[in-house]
């Protein structure tokens, strides 16, 4: 076996790395930075959504349910969670039409925000049979993973520490899903004014 000594002038070849060109391109390209922006706010959205929301399920009575047609019904859940959406959707207008798109203000604001609000309102649609499904099913799975969670671990959250576990894991679902179809859908027809 022989040692190979490299000299001072000569160096190892490494294939180049094309991450840093990558993200460089991605940073110039105008719908990524477009929908980094939209994700920043997505986060403002999600904090005021989460805590409106679960304001809303500590102070709605338990009882409150709208009937639906077909025999079903939304609980103070979804109901809930709706209010919590609205308030987030709200904030959201506003930071995307000033900051995400600014170039975006030749429509009036009112038929913007008319399209932006109709548009979440199918996001709604797709978010209460979300939270309506799987809120119980994913609170009983907290209380079977995490057992005494609501005396021993988070005496915080009060004695339902399971329960209100199960329906911000359900919110959070129902957050991603709709993520995407706000950006998309938004994009194409709130904000198609912009290049």
């Amino acid at each position: 076996m022989t040692d190979t000594l490299i000299s001072p002038t000569e160096t190892l070849e490494t294939p180049p790395s094309d991450a840093p060109d990558l993200a460089r391109k991605l940073a110039r390209h105008k719908e990524f930075r477009r929908f980094s922006k939209f994700l920043v706010v997505g986060a403002i959205g999600f904090v005021i959504d989460f805590g409106v929301s679960n304001l809303m399920w500590a102070v709605l009575p338990r009882t409150l349910t709208v009937q639906l047609p077909f025999d079903k019904a939304i609980t103070y859940v979804g109901i809930g969670g709706a209010i919590g959406f609205v308030m987030a959707i709200s904030s959201n207008f506003v930071w995307n039409r000033y900051w995400t798109y600014p170039d975006s203000r030749s429509k009036p604001i009112a038929s913007q925000f008319v399209t932006f609000f109709l548009i979440n309102l199918l996001g709604i649609v797709i978010r209460i049979p979300v939270l309506e499904l799987t809120s119980r099913p994913l609170g009983r799975l907290v209380s079977e993973l995490l057992p005494g969670i609501g005396v021993d671990t988070l005496t915080f959250l009060g004695t339902n520490a399971a329960t209100l576990l199960g329906k911000n894991l359900s919110l959070s679902i129902a957050v991603v899903i709709v993520l995407f179809w706000n950006f998309f859908i938004n994009r194409y027809l709130t904000y198609n004014d912009v290049d």
